[in-house]
């Protein structure tokens, strides 16, 4: 059991300057250790917070010196717990982990425990960043058009979150309509160092989205986690995890002029994915970091996903205090971040002589050396630098289908499409573009790129130019904020003029919420198999996550975003062809309207001011009228509505006994689907709209939901039905089992069928039959969602055999209790000579202890086929998981025998 904290003895008081103590604090200096000056910054997060939690039970002793050993024994893949300060949720991930505390309480109501022990027991922030469908644009009251729209379609979801509210401690709800979840944890809800109770610690958060690492840009040790593990942290367990490595990534230098934040974080991206960071920390260090930004480093942070790290952190420095005082934050709450973070060996100051920080491999990148760039068609680490951008798009088209090719035929690929628009005539040819989104993510935290985009468009509207109306224009800010320094600049008209109105505070285009394009644009698109364009300022331009209808999707800086917007096309050279033809007929170039770094620094000075940030977050509070009046029922215990199609109480604890039923293997399993590299959660799980033909769109209709109303599925997380009718239903998914056939079907072995995947796999299960999975390389890549896990496991796939896993997917999986398993290096599917029409058994032993972390696995197939497989539970924590049958399931029983 737990006892004492052995390392008491160095809890000290810290002074105050002028008197008094701001509270007390565990000393990493009072250890008398000189291997702390050598450990990278992020990891003296992790000490400490080892330190303050170590009780020889959850947390011991030797932790604490694994951690403090780091540079012998992170290359040795050691387990630490990690209890981190708090947890993020945001609406769409919040509302499962809402639902799952909910059925939680039921759970231990049932067996008999005291269900009022399911309460957060670290705080949790949970935002709701209402997903806004672009529904309404390109008009100046579309803010609140969305806004009613919004609550029309998930008054339901909005009610259970305020239920939560107030039914579970220690959790803040911030309403709708306040901002995107990163952002208002950047300008906001971070703490950087907690004042809890008197005892002072560095603020650490994981989060349910995986671009909460957008917080490592303010020096918060911050990474995504599924929602199944944000749920046990909240409940006071400890996360397990491989203590990372560290790579260190030294700027010098500064950016040339013209250059974004876009450009830098497109270029770090793709020099991290070659360099190899999936499961390591990367720690930003040097010169150049003088020159950069909070909001700049805060977008290169917001990436990590995409360039594969568990976070890019930048460590607290004179940067960081200076944007804690612009966005709010007291002189006291930063005079004591800044007395602790000194005192405790965290704060970087350039006018001390350079660490001795140790790093496990270095990369180094002279700012002056990025150029203006693009990424896409598909992927966000295809980088382009802008200058080859045409060359580029006619080598896709050129190039076999793939991540960089869409197979259009030579003597097609200038055909000119007309059609009629809106009654006037109009053309479209490959490469146009048909969707412009200013989004909510990666960008709309730096002021210094949304009033670039500002300044483009006041430029283009002065000489006269124009965005072709067919296009999709939309600008979602990621808080108020942007909306008072925009107002404040007098620019805001200047976008409005070229269609980029504000359309709400969240999610739109980058997870799918564009809303539909205009009739007459899609069908001149499907009738002429046209590669129609997108280009938004996210973070994520997978195949079928933008829109149906747009094949070639790039992410690009907000200015770029609407230069490409008045050019029309992705199909043009910026330095040598013009964007458009002026009101006095002289052909405009890319040069003409593009402002220097001094015009941005002058308006950014003139017009982001912290009284902005005061007022916008006094609001927050208080709510808006449409949150005020939601009316929701008291009580503890959730009163579940059978009849609801967002909230559903899932099956999870169907039959749950006390008893752990124990590890179990596969025997005679069907390969349910049989994939390739690269297959994200977004294929697994689409967020995104409900397809008419699909079996979530069937069993809404069932219901009496008319088609306007489907919503997203993101949207409706909180109803296990839609969401298992919606596993692997994205519409660009390619399984081999279709022979070449690219969508949501899958074959069903015995009988040859072709069914939707849902069809196939219920079809399996009432056979008495579990399935597998087969797939390549980085299978679960992309946003850390839980529904990738929880889809499978209500399909009921047992097991899924890869190449590779994406860090936080593996990890959802075994919290679900699906085994995860890997090839060995150099095999796969296909030089094994599986078909995936085989039968699969996987033999595990029968007793938990007798498995052990990272073992080899042998699979059998039912046609003499036998081979090895790493079974990847990667820590006895996660054994202690499987034997539960998942992780909700062992926290139950642990706090019922408590």
């Amino acid at each position: 059991m737990a006892s004492e904290n052995p390392f008491r003895s160095i809890l000290k008081a810290l002074d105050k300057p002028g008197g008094g103590e701001f509270g007390n604090y565990y000393s990493l200096p009072a250890l008398n250790d000189p291997r702390i000056d050598k450990l990278p910054y992020s990891i003296r997060i992790l000490l400490e917070s080892a330190i303050r939690n170590c009780d020889e039970f959850q947390v011991k002793s030797k932790d604490v010196e694994k951690i403090l050993d780091w540079e012998n024994t992170s290359p040795k893949q050691v387990e630490i717990p990690f209890k981190p300060a708090r947890v993020l949720l945001q609406d769409f991930t919040g509302v499962p982990a809402v639902v799952d505390l909910a059925c939680m309480r039921d759970a231990m109501n049932n067996l008999g425990g005291d269900s009022n022990k399911i309460n957060p027991l670290v705080p949790v922030d949970l935002v709701i960043d209402h997903s806004v469908q672009v529904d309404v644009a390109r008009s100046e009251n579309a803010v609140q058009a969305n806004m009613e729209l919004e609550f029309q379609r998930n008054k339901e979801r909005f009610a259970f979150l305020k239920w939560g509210s107030n039914a579970f401690d220690n959790m803040l709800v911030v309403p709708p309509g306040s901002g995107i979840v990163h952002q208002v944890n950047l300008e906001y809800l971070a703490r950087v160092v907690f004042n809890r109770n008197g005892l002072l610690y560095p603020d650490s958060v994981v989060g349910t989205d995986s671009h909460t690492t957008m917080i490592d840009g303010l020096g918060v040790a911050g990474w995504g986690v599924g929602g199944i593990e944000a749920e046990a942290t909240m409940l006071g367990q400890p996360m397990s995890m491989v203590l990372p490595g560290v790579v260190g990534f030294k700027l010098t230098g500064k950016l040339r002029d013209g250059m974004t934040a876009t450009d830098l974080v497109l270029t770090v991206t793709q020099m991290l994915r070659k360099h190899g960071v999936v499961g390591k920390f990367v720690e930003f260090h040097g010169e150049g970091m003088r020159e950069l930004s909070l909001a700049d480093r805060a977008t290169i942070a917001n990436m990590s996903p995409e360039y594969g790290a568990t976070m890019g952190f930048f460590p607290v420095d004179h940067v960081t205090l200076q944007y804690l005082k612009l966005t709010g934050r007291s002189d006291e709450t930063v005079a004591m971040i800044e007395a602790y973070l000194r005192a405790n060996k965290m704060f970087v100051d350039y006018s001390e002589p350079a660490s001795k920080t140790v790093y496990s491999s270095n990369l180094e990148l002279n700012l002056e050396d990025v150029e203006p760039c693009v990424s896409g068609p598909k992927r966000p680490h295809d980088r382009v630098p802008l200058k080859e951008m045409k060359a580029d798009w006619h080598s896709c088209l050129d190039s076999r289908v793939g991540f960089k090719g869409f197979a259009v035929r030579k003597e097609a690929q200038s055909k000119a499409v007309e059609f009629s628009f809106n009654g006037t005539p109009a053309k479209l040819r490959h490469g146009d573009v048909v969707i412009a989104a200013i989004t909510s993510c990666t960008n709309t935290s730096n002021p210094s790129v949304m009033l670039g985009a500002a300044l483009v468009a006041k430029k283009a509207c002065e000489l006269g130019l124009e965005v072709k109306p067919w296009i999709k224009t939309s600008l979602a800010p990621g808080s108020g904020v942007v909306t008072k320094y925009l107002a404040k600049s007098g620019l805001q008209k200047y976008l409005n003029q070229l269609g980029f109105s504000i359309v709400g505070y969240g999610c739109t285009t980058c997870i799918g919420n564009s809303g539909d394009i205009h009739e007459a644009v899609a069908s001149a698109i499907v009738d002429n198999d046209l590669v129609a364009s997108a280009v938004l300022s996210g973070n994520r331009n997978f195949e079928g996550r933008v829109h149906p209808l747009t094949r070639a999707n790039y992410l690009a800086s907000p200015p770029l975003v609407v230069a490409y917007a008045l050019a029309g096309t992705v199909d043009i050279d910026f330095e040598t062809e013009p964007i458009g033809t002026g009101k006095d007929g002289k052909k405009i170039f890319f040069r003409d309207i593009w402002p220097s770094n001094k015009e941005v620094a002058e308006v950014v000075q003139a017009s982001v001011l912290p009284d902005m940030f005061k007022a916008t977050y006094e609001a927050i509070t208080e709510g808006n009228s449409m949150w005020n009046e939601l009316s929701v029922a008291s009580g503890t215990l959730y009163e579940w509505d059978p009849k609801s199609t967002y909230i559903h109480e899932p099956p999870y604890f169907k039959g749950m006994t006390m008893s752990p039923p124990g590890p179990h293997g596969v025997k005679d399993a069907y390969c349910l689907l049989n994939f390739g590299d690269s297959i994200t959660t977004d294929h697994i799980s689409p967020a995104g709209s409900i397809h008419k033909d699909s079996p979530a769109a069937k069993y809404l209709m069932e219901r009496g939901v008319d088609r306007r109303d489907f919503n997203s599925y993101g949207s409706r997380r909180g109803n296990d039905e839609i969401m298992a009718r919606g596993t692997f239903a994205n519409i660009r998914i390619v399984n081999k089992h279709l022979k070449g056939e690219v969508g949501p079907k899958t074959v069903h072995i015995p009988s040859g069928e072709k069914l939707s995947v849902f069809d196939a796999a219920m079809k399996y299960r009432n056979e008495g039959r579990d399935t597998i999975i087969l797939a390549g390389a980085e299978y679960g890549s992309g946003s850390s969602r839980d529904w990738a896990a929880k889809g499978p496991m209500l399909l009921g796939v047992k097991a899924v055999i890869s190449k590779s896993f994406e860090r936080i997917h593996r990890s959802n999986l075994v919290g679900m209790g699906i085994i995860p398993l890997c090839f060995k290096t150099g095999e796969d599917a296909e030089t094994l000579g599986l078909t995936g029409e085989e039968l699969y058994t996987i033999e595990l032993p029968n007793n938990v202890s007798e498995i052990k972390p990272g073992q080899d696995v042998t699979v059998v197939t039912n046609n003499g086929k036998s081979f090895t497989c790493t079974l990847r539970f990667d820590t006895e924590v996660e054994l202690a998981y499987f034997n539960h049958g998942g992780i909700l399931q062992y926290v139950i029983r642990n706090l019922i025998k408590q």
